[in-house]
């Protein structure tokens, strides 16, 4: 535990790690106390936990799975945080063509059981998932707040975009116990508010090797590198491109710095699937991004 004095106050570095949607978690912040890191620690993973049940596409009971259920074919108000990040979903969707989609649900899941078995889906079976997935399927009415479905049996998935989303609340949670030097993961995307004490910003340590720095903004990895499967000679990542329903099978590493989680996590998304030739148009209207691409020459 390291110690540092500012302003006549001591303040001390805490560490924090649990398993929150799927990932390890850690929170790393520094208070002038253990109990107010604690208990403001405490209260940052319950958030990620209530975002999870809304948003979860794992959980029977999430809000999400609910609405998949209940929306088809008809208008189902929901929560403030799941029409939001929706929402938010949608407009990427729009502004990429397709390349970024909330509507892939069928598709990822089809990807999972064929990294478990090491099989690919059959011709047949990825149709009809290609049939049940598709941004325009979905609408939103936001004078209602609420969401509909055009297609019987479609699943909403929010894995491009709700970890960023989470890592914002973390952070809003941690300044109203008054912590403001903070830092929290959730697999590739952290979100720093500001730096230790004794430091310009938080060094980050990269996946690939080496480090960067990060202070008031998020930093947001995606990419095929790490979790894929071979079948038949192939390398099929977990990242779904929505336009052929089949996981990345060129090596991408995308990374993108911005002001909030929610969207470096859902721009690194877009960007891994659109390539390093596809981001012009991310990087116009997201101008406050950084957007870097890293791919092998086919």
């Amino acid at each position: 535990m390291s110690f540092v004095r500012m302003k006549g106050e001591t303040l001390r570095r805490f560490a924090y790690t649990q398993i929150r949607m799927g990932v390890d978690t850690p929170i790393v912040v520094y208070a002038a106390q253990e109990a107010q890191a604690v208990e403001a620690c405490r209260a940052a993973y319950t958030r990620i936990s209530e975002l999870e049940q809304q948003m979860s596409d794992y959980r029977v009971d999430s809000e999400l799975n609910l609405l998949c259920r209940d929306a088809v074919g008809r208008w189902r108000r929901v929560s403030r945080e799941l029409f939001y990040v929706l929402w938010r979903a949608h407009r990427l969707a729009q502004q990429t063509d397709g390349a970024f989609d909330p509507t892939v649900g069928a598709l990822v899941r089809l990807w999972r059981e064929a990294r478990r078995t090491g099989q690919l889906p059959d011709p047949q079976t990825l149709q009809a998932a290609r049939a049940r997935s598709g941004y325009r399927l979905m609408e939103l009415c936001l004078r209602r707040r609420a969401v509909r479905l055009k297609v019987e049996g479609m699943q909403l998935d929010l894995g491009g975009i709700a970890k960023g989303y989470a890592c914002d609340h973390a952070l809003r949670v941690l300044r109203r116990y008054g912590i403001t030097r903070a830092l929290i993961q959730m697999g590739g995307d952290i979100a720093a508010g500001d730096p230790p004490p004794d430091a310009p910003a938080w060094r980050i340590a990269l996946a690939e090797g080496g480090e960067t720095t990060l202070a008031r903004g998020a930093l947001s990895t995606s990419g095929s590198t790490e979790q894929f499967v071979e079948i038949g000679g192939a390398r099929y990542a977990h990242i779904i491109d929505p336009r052929t329903g089949l996981g990345l099978t060129r090596l991408i590493l995308a990374r993108v710095r911005a002001r909030d989680g929610i969207t470096a996590d859902s721009l690194a998304t877009a960007a891994a699937v659109l390539g390093k030739s596809g981001i012009q148009r991310l990087q116009r209207l997201y101008k406050g991004a950084q957007i870097e691409v890293w791919e092998q020459a086919s």
